[in-house]
């Protein structure tokens, strides 16, 4: 498994490089203000970072437990990337909602696309990090 300095060193570089892309992005999209997205962007990435944290140890301790490896195949990759998604699609709505004063149809769309762009963002970021920072005695826990 990974060290707790690896997990910090993949949520923070997740968050810092999804919060840049989306700030720009939804400043684009929606002619926000940025600052107002930035901060907004903030408190989400917090958010993700520590939930990131958590549901990661949860998803390896629950691999290792039924497949004694935290390799993941192509199928286990989409699953964690769903999975994890969910979680923060039922946190962020109400605030989308309060922040930008959307009605819940406008912030569940927003948020849907959000959801989409980190779907495809975590499968791709979490590939390349354990490619370029590959798991240390993944071959040993094989098993």
């Amino acid at each position: 498994m990974r060290t707790k300095a690896d997990r910090w060193r993949h949520a923070i570089g997740f968050e810092l490089t999804g919060l840049i892309l989306v700030v720009l992005g939804l400043n684009w999209i929606l002619g926000a203000d940025i600052g107002h997205l930035g901060i907004m962007g903030a408190i989400f990435s917090v958010l993700a970072t520590l939930w990131n944290y958590v549901y990661n140890i949860g998803f390896d301790k629950a691999m290792l437990a039924w497949r004694g490896s935290v390799l993941k195949t192509l199928p286990l990759r989409l699953l964690h990337a769903v999975i994890f998604e969910a979680g923060l699609l039922i946190a962020t709505i109400p605030f989308i909602m309060w922040w930008l004063s959307m009605s819940f149809w406008q912030a569940l769309s927003m948020d849907i696309g959000l959801v989409l762009f980190y779907l495809v963002y975590a499968f791709v970021y979490n590939w390349l990090y354990d490619y370029l920072f590959p798991i240390p005695n993944a071959q040993s826990q094989q098993g």
